[in-house]
């Protein structure tokens, strides 16, 4: 064994690691579940502020960040990224959002059971084009999100971090 070689990570810097992507995931997916459920809002001219539509924002954007979390972990979509990063990101959008379609449909059979249909009564019932519109808003969700996460594991974590959020990073370029 090589004792100058990185140590592998302790639970406790995994459990960290985990923690900090599912908290970026979810205030990511929270904007953007909170902004359209405003947009809904309006749109049916329903100006009382209903607590219940934003609560059941957040909570779909904690469930899908353990889904996308889940699903990273599955190693979903891993054999693109020899690819462009477009169309990585693309084609890791779309099967995430596949997979989240899946869940909603689970989610959907296991709540109607819940409730006192039988299997065959819960999946017939499942509004199919409502899931469909969901997992179209979702996909577009997911560009920018996995195009980010896509543009990070290219760059590394450090230099994703210091592009983005340290003063003066662009002023620099290797021609100067």
């Amino acid at each position: 064994m090589n004792a100058e070689g990185p140590k592998a990570a302790t639970l406790k810097q995994k459990a960290t690691h985990e923690l900090r992507e599912f908290a970026v995931i979810s205030l990511y997916l929270a904007l953007f579940f909170c902004a359209v459920a405003t947009y809904s809002l309006l749109l049916l001219n329903q100006f009382h502020v209903s607590y219940f539509i934003y609560g059941t924002a957040l909570i779909n954007a904690l469930v899908i960040a353990k889904v996308i979390l889940i699903g990273e972990y599955a190693h979903l979509g891993k054999k693109h990224e020899s690819k462009p990063l477009f169309q990585s990101a693309l084609h890791k959008a779309f099967l995430f959002s596949l997979l989240v379609f899946a869940f909603h449909i689970v989610e959907e059979a296991i709540k109607r059971r819940w409730h006192g249909e039988n299997f065959a009564t819960a999946y017939h019932g499942i509004r199919v084009n409502e899931l469909l519109a969901r997992s179209v808003v979702i996909f577009c969700t997911f560009l920018p999100l996995f195009a980010f996460r896509e543009l990070r594991r290219v760059l590394g974590e450090d230099n994703f971090r210091s592009l983005f959020f340290r003063t003066g990073a662009t002023t620099k370029t290797d021609a100067d």
